[in-house]
């Protein structure tokens, strides 16, 4: 039985997470797994409520985040991939299913960001891997 998994994406630097998005869809296909699921968000700091709403419907084996957070001229993409990020891991012990973090930055400029398309891959093999290990 193929392993169920849900995406979260962010919408925001919609033209990177679409990327993302697909690139991780189709590592997910290569894999032998299944996405069942989507939920857009309108940007990584979002992605917690819509992950628990996820995981608690328990449709899926685990869920993995897509999105992108560039450097702009204060530090609020720090902040922002801090909070997702400690929250992501939060709701992964609390439901007992992984969450894995395909997100991309903080510091980073648009360049390294097209630079780091496959963290969305490399999210969804964690994902399963994790899904086979814990089984």
């Amino acid at each position: 039985m193929a392993i169920k998994l849900g995406f979260v994406v962010a919408e925001f630097n919609r033209d990177l997470t679409y990327m993302m998005e697909i690139e991780g869809e189709e590592h997910a296909k290569f894999l032998g797994a299944e996405v069942i699921e989507k939920f857009y968000v309108p940007g990584a700091y979002d992605m917690p409520l819509a992950i628990k709403k996820m995981l608690e419907d328990g449709n899926v084996d685990a869920v993995v985040t897509i999105g992108c957070v560039i450097e702009g001229a204060t530090q609020h993409d720090e902040i922002v991939v801090q909070h997702a990020a400690r929250k992501i891991i939060d709701l992964s012990l609390e439901y007992n299913k992984p969450v894995t973090l395909g997100i991309s930055g903080p510091g980073m400029s648009r360049l390294e960001a097209h630079q780091r398309i496959d963290y969305a891959r490399r999210a969804v093999e964690s994902a399963i891997k994790l899904v086979q290990r814990l089984a």
